[in-house]
């Protein structure tokens, strides 16, 4: 019996030192509501790419993919180690690869993937992966005890961003639409419209009142300043690339 306890501790400690590797970060933000954290190298710097998963009664949603392809099977089996529940979906933000590179990997593990319509077609021409399911017009989900609504608000870090809002719970998952509260610029805009971003951001504002929480993409999801914030970074952005009258 005692050699039965130990082998089973062991195990237990060995699954759980395998789910939370150097590589893989997971954060409780709120009841049911999870931040997951990858990484990457970009410029010669390595850079953490948060995503959310919640856990409902019929199963976990998984909201973007890991950045680092190692860690796609490392996060279903920390989910699975963590609640005892299956990703059931996955939805992918836009059609960069930090967003989208799992959604293959977890279609062939029998998980629904989605994008927009917009996505999956700039991930055609681009190479990336698609999802199973398309998504047509803002939607609004339910899945056992939650609903959320997916948005699209315009343009602005690529043509494709949509945002995730939980009304009951005032959660805003922005991606990488949104910048932290101490980002210094909006990052990557080779993909995205200069002059449209401001316009964007002010249309998640009006729309989603007093979020509770802001979840953004590559920098800390601590602060609700974050949505202010990229709004006065994109408003400079903006003026500075106005051409001259």
């Amino acid at each position: 019996m005692r050699l039965l306890l130990l082998t089973t501790l062991f195990s237990l400690v060995c699954l759980h030192t395998f789910a939370q590797n150097n590589q893989l970060k997971i954060s409780k933000l709120t009841g049911d509501f999870y931040i997951y954290t990858t990484y990457n190298t970009y410029e010669g710097n390595k850079i953490p790419a948060n995503g959310m998963y919640v856990v409902t009664n019929d199963g976990v949603i998984l909201f973007d993919t890991p950045w680092d392809s190692t860690q796609f099977q490392p996060l279903l089996d920390s989910i699975k180690w963590r609640h005892n529940k299956n990703v059931l979906m996955c939805i992918a933000t836009h059609w960069h690869s930090d967003r989208t590179d799992g959604l293959e990997f977890y279609k062939q593990q029998g998980i629904k993937t989605y994008t927009t319509i917009s996505t999956d077609q700039l991930s055609k021409q681009n190479g990336k992966k698609r999802a199973a399911f398309l998504i047509e017009n803002d939607t609004t989900y339910t899945v056992g005890q939650y609903s959320f609504e997916t948005y699209y608000p315009g343009e602005g870090h690529t043509v494709d961003n949509i945002v995730i809002w939980f009304k009951n719970e005032k959660i805003l998952y922005g991606g990488c639409l949104i910048k932290g509260a101490d980002a210094t610029d909006l990052g990557f805009l080779g993909d995205g419209n200069v002059l449209e971003y401001e316009t964007t951001l002010k249309h998640v504002q009006r729309t989603f009142k007093n979020p509770t929480y802001i979840i953004v993409s590559h920098h800390d999801w601590n602060s609700t300043k974050s949505l202010k914030h990229s709004i006065l970074l994109a408003k400079k952005l903006k003026k500075k690339s106005m051409p001259i009258q």
